[in-house]
C-alpha cells in the first residue's frame, strides 16, 4: 500500500467514518471496529461521499455534508404503497416499524418498513430510511491501494486474504 496514492476510480479505500444527521445524531460509525473498505468508482458508497473522497490520500481527515440528492435521494411519496394484507405470509409480524426484505418487479431485493396495518391492508414505505436526509460524515482515510482483478470484476473490495462472500 503506497501512502502517496490518491483516491481515483479502481482503488480500494479503507477509512474510518462517523455518520450523523442534521442536528448531530450519530447513526453509524466505525469507531472501535474495523475500518470500512470499498472500491472507489463502483457505486459502493453514496455518490456525494465518493465525490468528496476523490483525490484524497492516506492520512487525510475531513468532514463533509452530503445533501439528500447525492446521498440516498429525496423521499418519493410513490414509494409508500398500500398492499393487501394477503400479500404477506401467514404469521408475519405485521406492525408499524417492522422492516423486511422483498423483491421488486425485476427480482432485485428491496427493503420496506411497515407504516400502518388494518384488517385488510398494510401500508409499506419502500424509501431508504435515510432518503430525504442530509448526511454529515467525518472521515479519516487509512488505506489506499489498487484493486485486484478479482475485486474489479466483482465490483467491490474483498477482505484481507481474499474473497469472503
Amino acid at each position: 500500500m503506497s501512502e502517496s496514492q490518491s483516491i481515483v476510480d479502481g482503488m480500494v479505500v479503507t477509512m474510518h467514518y462517523k455518520l450523523a444527521l442534521d442536528g448531530g445524531q450519530v447513526i453509524d460509525q466505525s469507531e472501535g471496529e474495523e475500518p470500512l473498505a470499498y472500491l472507489h468508482g463502483a457505486q459502493n458508497i453514496v455518490p456525494g461521499l465518493e465525490e468528496a473522497l476523490t483525490g484524497k490520500s492516506v492520512g487525510d481527515s475531513f468532514d463533509v455534508s452530503v445533501p439528500a440528492e447525492k446521498g440516498y435521494g429525496p423521499r418519493a411519496e410513490e414509494a409508500v404503497q398500500t398492499v393487501p394484507r394477503s400479500a404477506f405470509p401467514d404469521g408475519s409480524a405485521l406492525e408499524a416499524g417492522v422492516s423486511f426484505q422483498a423483491t421488486d418487479q425485476n427480482d432485485r431485493p428491496i427493503m420496506g418498513t411497515i407504516e400502518a396495518v388494518t384488517d385488510d391492508t398494510v401500508t409499506v414505505d419502500f424509501n431508504h430510511p435515510l432518503a430525504g436526509r442530509n448526511l454529515n460524515f467525518s472521515i479519516e482515510v487509512v488505506g489506499v491501494r489498487p484493486a485486484t482483478d478479482e475485486e474489479t470484476t466483482h465490483g467491490h473490495a474483498h477482505g484481507a486474504g481474499g474473497h469472503h462472500h
